[in-house]
């Protein structure tokens, strides 16, 4: 216990003095980044072939209370045709597949829920969704309808989405509405993750997200300052659901905090950065949870070493918090014994990526991640009470990203 008070108090010190000194915000292990969601006027009357793809390794070598370790080997791709009809307009059809080496066979439901209704059905071969997309320009303002820029592009906190979930996770589907200002950000979605029809045995389900940044200084300036807001609510429910045993649920998380980015130059240092803030959860209705609210306070730095390596560390400390689709380990429910509850989780944290862009379009990243967490008091389901005993949890691994477009036919010729 004495190791990890010193070592907290030396991550403290270290976030305590990123947050005073200039800093920028470095993407780091499997943080991938965002689609890129502008609409080239150019391609006006002009059809594309487009490859996104992500191939991947990663082992979780996980230990204690909070949740078992295991490994997810595989790739998804999304192939896919895109035309622009007018200059703003642009539509996109094609296919997400999900596929792990050596499973044949894939539950037919929503990649991304803590999930009490699951679908009856199964896929084989792979997981399989259609994908289309209809987006519209509007100025500063982009709609888009079906298929949304989700994962990386929402730009979630890390405890409030795990980015494990850039690998398993199915593309949101339902309506998006991004905004771009000289100092806002604004990205607003609802992804519909369960429809129901009249009789239908499971409930309806979707979230509403929303991810903002409010910069406080001009673009032009080397150290800026920013405020993310971000939401997430789930909904569960449906009135047309013909079962007595139908209960609405409606669970929420939020975040507020500071930022603080600095672009150092060319030498080793690139980048450095440090944000802070304060999350909540709150269960608005229904018993899925076994806490109505609660709270957590989230730090992190982070850092971009030379042309190929980032850094981050970080500290996150909560009370009956938990998140949605965060990783457990910023929770205070366990997942490895169900039922059981904290009455306070501490995480420390730390990653290291090597990321490195081979051609345009084809990424490599080999990262590492380390977990050191304390929970508080575990309570079991039948309110026996003990000490739950601190871990060191560790996870790696490897990717190759490819996102790609090559043009097939003008309209006009």
């Amino acid at each position: 216990m004495k190791v990890f008070e010193l070592f907290k108090a030396g991550i403290m010190t270290c976030l305590a003095w990123t947050l005073a000194v200039p800093a920028a915000l470095a993407q780091t292990a499997a943080d991938m980044p965002a689609e890129d969601y502008s609409i080239d006027s150019a391609r006006i009357h002009n059809m594309y072939v487009g490859v996104r793809n992500m191939n991947f390794i990663k082992d979780n070598e996980f230990s204690g209370s909070v949740m078992k370790g295991y490994t997810l080997p595989g790739l998804w791709i999304q192939p896919s045709v895109k035309y622009y009809p007018l200059s703003n307009v642009k539509l996109e059809l094609g296919l997400h597949a999900l596929i792990y080496d050596g499973a044949i066979k894939y539950p037919n439901f929503a990649y991304q829920d803590i999930a009490v209704w699951k679908g009856a059905q199964y896929q084989r071969g792979a997981h399989l969704l259609p994908m289309f997309r209809a987006q519209v320009g509007l100025g500063n303002v982009n709609l888009v309808w079906g298929t949304l820029y989700s994962g990386a592009s929402h730009g979630l906190m890390t405890p409030l989405y795990d980015l494990e979930l850039n690998f398993s996770a199915d593309p949101d589907l339902g309506f998006q509405v991004l905004v771009d200002t000289r100092r806002v950000h604004l990205d607003a979605w609802i992804n519909w993750q369960s429809f129901v029809f009249r009789l239908s045995d499971h409930q309806e389900a979707f979230t509403v997200g929303l991810s903002m940044r409010t910069w406080l200084n001009s673009e032009n300036r080397r150290l800026r300052w920013y405020i993310p807001v971000q939401l997430l609510a789930q909904h569960r429910g449906g009135e047309i659901i013909d079962t007595e045993q139908r209960q609405v649920r409606t669970l929420m998380n939020g975040a507020v905090g500071v930022g603080t980015e600095w672009y150092a130059g060319r030498g080793l240092l690139r980048k450095f950065g440090a944000e802070a803030a304060v999350l909540g959860y709150y269960q608005q209705s229904g018993t899925l949870w076994p806490f109505d609210s609660g709270a957590a306070a989230y730090v992190t730095a982070s850092a971009q070493l030379g042309d190929y390596f980032n850094v981050r560390l970080g500290y996150f400390h909560g009370r009956k918090f938990i998140s949605m689709y965060g990783l457990p380990y910023f929770g205070c429910v366990s997942m490895k014994n169900e039922g059981s509850t904290y009455d306070g989780m501490t995480t420390v944290f730390g990653s290291v990526e090597y990321r490195r862009q081979v051609a345009k379009g084809f990424t490599l990243g080999v990262w590492g991640d380390i977990y050191e967490t304390h929970p508080g008091k575990m309570t079991a389901p039948d309110g026996t009470v003990g000490g739950a005993g601190s871990a060191t949890n560790f996870a790696f691994g490897a990717y190759f990203r490819v996102d790609f477009d090559f043009h097939v036919w003008n309209a006009r010729k």
